[in-house]
């Protein structure tokens, strides 16, 4: 008896845990909805002052996409019972989120010795929205990192199986958020100056 509880209790925590991350990741969009809804109203400002985004965002893009393709990759390779290419595909997609952070900040590096602040005389109101969207985009990514490093121990210690993947499965639902989150935002700063 005292079995089929905890039976119980694994497949209600397995049928609640999409949704809940869904949940969750639906809040975050309506963050993310107002802030960039902020800053299309303040582009009205007599102080906008229009600036081309830095190159570092443009590879940090790149880097963020091809780390999702990796977690794509574990996926399918869990599935086929290939712990070495999950593995290989794991660690790819965590060394391409890293290299996403750093080109995250060298773009803030590079806004910074344009003269672009984040707050102060020197700022400007764009400055200071694309500097706060991403740090908060970057909250999220770091979250996504603690994720993917849970992921990835866990798959160390063999809990993934083409069987059972549902902890690499919520895992890559929530990196592919945070990806998909970055290109609307970076095609957000893009199109609107």
């Amino acid at each position: 008896m005292g079995q089929s509880l905890e039976q119980e209790y694994k497949q209600a925590k397995r049928k609640s845990a999409k949704p809940m991350l869904w949940v969750s990741m639906i809040s975050m969009t309506m963050m993310f909805a107002g802030l960039t809804s902020a800053y299309v109203v303040s582009r009205k400002r007599n102080d906008w002052v229009s600036f081309d985004l830095p190159i570092a965002f443009y590879t940090s893009t790149i880097l963020i996409v091809l780390s999702s393709i990796a977690f794509i990759l574990a996926k399918y390779f869990i599935k086929k019972n290939n712990r070495q290419l999950t593995t290989a595909s794991l660690l790819s997609a965590l060394v391409l989120g890293l290299g996403f952070v750093y080109f995250q900040f060298e773009g803030f590096n590079q806004l910074f010795n344009a003269g672009l602040v984040f707050a102060g005389a020197q700022s400007t109101v764009k400055s200071s929205f694309i500097y706060g969207i991403t740090l908060a985009h970057l909250v999220h990514i770091f979250a996504g990192i603690i994720v993917l490093l849970v992921v990835i121990i866990n798959h160390f210690n063999k809990k993934y199986s083409s069987k059972d993947s549902l902890g690499l499965e919520l895992g890559a639902i929530f990196w592919h958020f945070v990806d998909i989150l970055w290109i609307y935002l970076f095609f957000f700063f893009y199109f609107i100056r």
